[in-house]
C-alpha cells in the first residue's frame, strides 16, 4: 500500500482515525458500465461509508457533450458541490465499490477545478467492509458550503492535443484499457467504436497498478510497473481509456511516483474510436 498522503491516496485506516474531523468530506464516486446493469446510486442508498455523500459522475458532467460523462463547467461543479455541502477548507476522500476503480475519476476532477485537499480511499468500499468497519444506509444531513475553484486547463486534452501528440511524439500516450482491447483483439463495449488503439500510444492496463486485493501498489512496485510498460518518467503523459474514467488511475499513479507532468484525454477512446478520419492501430 502506498504511504498516507491527503492529496493522492489514504488507507482505511487513516479514514477511520480521521471520521471526526469537521472539515472533512466523504464522498461515494461509484460508477458501472451501463452493460453491467447497476445502479451506483442505488447501491449507495443501500450501504455507504458514514457521511459520504454521492458524486454522480454521469450527472455531474458536460451533458451538452454527446461523449459520456465529459468534465463538467466550473459553474456546474461549484452548484453541484455547493449543494452536497462540499467547499473551500474541506479535505476530501473518494472512494468506490469496486476498489479504485472510478474514485480517481473524481479526485482528477476536483484538481481539475483547482482542489487539491483530495484523496482516493485505497481499496474503497470492498476494503472498509472485509475490514469489518461501519456502514450505514441513511444519506448525511448537508449543509450549503461556498467553494471556488480555478480550472487547471493543462490537467486535460482534446483530440486535437492527443492527435498532435500522436504526430509528434512530444508526449506519452498511456491507454489503461486491457492488452486485448488495445491491440483490436475484441469489440469495443459501446457500440459504433472502431477497435485498435492511438497511434504511438502506449498500453498501461490499469489493474497492472494495483495489487491483488484492489489497492494500489506501492511507489516502487508502480514505477516498476510504468517502466515495464515502457513509460519514461522524464517525459509528460497523457493518460486514456474508454472514457476518461480508468485513465485517471494511471494519474493517480503518476501523482503516487512524482510526475507531476501529465493531462488526462477526456474524451478517450468514446470519441477517438468513434472518428474514421482519426489513424487508429492494432497490434
Amino acid at each position: 500500500m502506498a504511504t498516507d498522503d491527503p492529496r493522492t491516496l489514504v488507507s482505511t485506516d487513516w479514514l477511520a482515525a480521521h471520521m471526526g474531523d469537521p472539515d472533512l468530506r466523504i464522498l461515494d464516486a461509484s460508477w458501472h458500465m451501463p452493460a453491467t446493469g447497476r445502479d451506483a446510486r442505488a447501491e449507495y442508498m443501500d450501504e455507504h461509508i458514514p457521511g459520504a455523500r454521492f458524486f454522480d459522475i454521469d450527472e455531474i458532467s458536460d451533458q451538452r457533450s454527446a461523449l459520456p460523462h465529459m468534465a463538467p463547467p466550473p459553474e456546474k461543479f461549484i452548484s453541484r458541490m455547493r449543494a452536497m455541502g462540499v467547499g473551500d477548507g474541506h479535505q476530501v476522500v473518494v472512494y468506490d465499490s469496486k476498489g479504485v476503480w472510478s474514485a480517481p475519476r473524481v479526485w482528477w476532477t476536483f484538481r481539475l477545478m483547482g482542489k487539491m485537499d483530495v484523496a482516493v480511499l485505497d481499496g474503497g468500499l470492498p476494503k472498509w467492509k472485509a475490514e469489518g468497519r461501519e456502514i450505514e444506509d441513511m444519506p448525511p444531513i448537508v449543509r450549503d458550503r461556498h467553494i471556488t475553484v480555478q480550472r487547471q486547463a493543462h490537467l486535460v486534452k482534446d483530440v486535437s492535443q492527443v492527435a498532435s501528440a500522436s504526430k509528434l511524439g512530444d508526449w506519452q500516450i498511456l491507454d489503461a484499457r486491457s492488452p486485448e482491447r488495445f491491440r483490436g483483439e475484441v469489440e469495443e463495449p459501446r457500440p459504433g467504436l472502431r477497435s485498435g488503439h492511438i497511434p504511438g500510444s502506449l498500453n498501461m492496463p490499469f489493474p497492472d497498478l494495483q495489487n491483488a486485493d484492489g489497492t494500489m501498489k506501492d511507489a516502487d512496485a508502480l514505477r516498476a510497473a510504468l517502466t515495464a510498460a515502457g513509460v519514461d518518467l522524464n517525459r509528460p503523459v497523457i493518460t486514456s481509456c474508454g472514457s476518461g474514467v480508468t485513465a485517471a488511475v494511471i494519474s493517480l499513479a503518476l501523482e503516487i511516483v512524482g510526475h507531476r507532468n501529465h493531462a488526462l484525454y477526456d474524451g478517450s477512446w468514446s470519441e477517438w474510436g468513434m472518428y474514421p478520419d482519426l489513424k487508429v492501430e492494432k497490434g
